[in-house]
């Protein structure tokens, strides 16, 4: 459907670089990077706004790459909304349908339509400057839906909402897509993706890192920068050892030994230990956890999941637990403690 190939574009101070992915009819494709990558240029070059320097951009096999912005079916939507505040509600939704020699009856059935779809046919009648974020957001994309896109492009659509807001606008941009509507959406925040999308593309320093289906970079991210972008606290750089007599494998890092489960034969790669595998006490346990090891806290922080401990064990581990356990362990930066986590708690993926 939509398909750039090695996309240059040379800005003061800054570049995108040999960008390429594919978007296909009904994907909700996230472009996940820090502010400052580059994804909003990228939008712009999608949408027509910006030529790029090198390479192309074709739509359904045909080069749209100097296509005028008003010949591409692209509704782009900024981060900053661009909501006309001299406009009502209704006369902001009706705005890119009235030069197209759409009669008044059917602009206001459109309108009407629209507004129920996004829940905002109660304001109808206001003007921009008395709406909450999240009703500005619906009125910019209802506008920009008026002419039925191919694709919708969003740039940080949910950066500037608080979290029952974000909430709302996921489970309404979800419904957009299950409905059919193909979405590019550039965001720097990873539950966005892991929450909307079924295709991502991780970008930095103007370059796309790795690429693909969701599930597949967030569980085998190819980079060190990929893993922690991505969430991911414990992704460490290892070589394996062979197959000991009770079936594990062992890798190490620097001094450290890990036991593992994997029947890859690749001895260089990474592994993964989840945070919420990580077991905390004060003494080593008696359990069927493989891996024991003793080390000292050194930061302890709030997070959506609980609060984050790092421990260090000769390498930084990070751990996730419960408000509950942090107050019964006592715990505190310095303290010693003992971590324990399963074999299976590990998982290698090839280098």
């Amino acid at each position: 459907m939509l398909d750039l190939q090695k996309i240059t574009k040379k800005l003061d101070g800054f570049s995108i670089r040999d960008i390429s992915f594919k978007v296909e009819k009904g994907d909700y494709y996230i472009v996940l990077g820090h502010s400052g990558a580059g994804k909003t240029v990228l939008l712009e070059i999608i949408a027509g706004l910006i030529i790029p320097d090198s390479g192309k951009v074709f739509y359904n096999g045909t080069d749209i790459t100097f296509q005028k912005i008003q010949k591409r079916k692209f509704g782009l939507v900024f981060q900053d909304l661009a909501i006309f505040p001299h406009l009502s509600v209704k006369e902001n939704i009706a705005y890119p349908l009235k030069n197209k020699k759409i009669s008044k009856q059917n602009i206001n059935k459109k309108v009407k339509e629209l507004a129920e779809n996004f829940e905002i046919a109660h304001l109808l009648n206001r003007k921009p400057v008395n709406l909450s974020g999240g009703e500005l957001q619906r009125v910019a994309l209802a506008r920009t839906l008026a002419l039925n896109p191919d694709i919708l492009l969003l740039d940080e659509p949910l950066s500037s909402l608080d979290v029952q807001l974000k909430n709302d606008l996921r489970r309404l941009l979800r419904n957009l897509n299950k409905k059919g509507q193909t979405i590019i959406h550039v965001t720097h925040d990873y539950e966005e993706a892991i929450l909307l999308s079924n295709k991502i593309a991780v970008f930095h320093a103007g370059k796309i890192i790795q690429s693909g289906l969701t599930n597949d970079v967030f569980h085998h991210p190819g980079s060190e920068f990929v893993a922690h972008f991505t969430g991911i606290k414990n992704y460490f750089q290892v070589t394996l050892k062979g197959l000991e007599q009770n079936g594990l494998k062992t890798a190490k890092i620097n001094d450290i030994e890990i036991k593992l489960l994997s029947t890859e034969k690749s001895k260089e790669g990474y592994i993964i230990i989840r945070c919420e595998d990580i077991i905390l006490s004060d003494e080593i346990q008696n359990s069927s956890a493989t891996n024991n090891f003793k080390g000292i806290i050194t930061d302890i922080n709030p997070s959506k999941s609980g609060i984050e401990i790092v421990i260090d064990i000769g390498i930084q581990l990070t751990a996730i637990i419960s408000k509950t356990s942090l107050k019964k362990l006592n715990l505190s930066e310095g303290k010693k403690i003992c971590i324990s986590f399963k074999a299976s708690a590990v998982r290698f993926i090839a280098g």
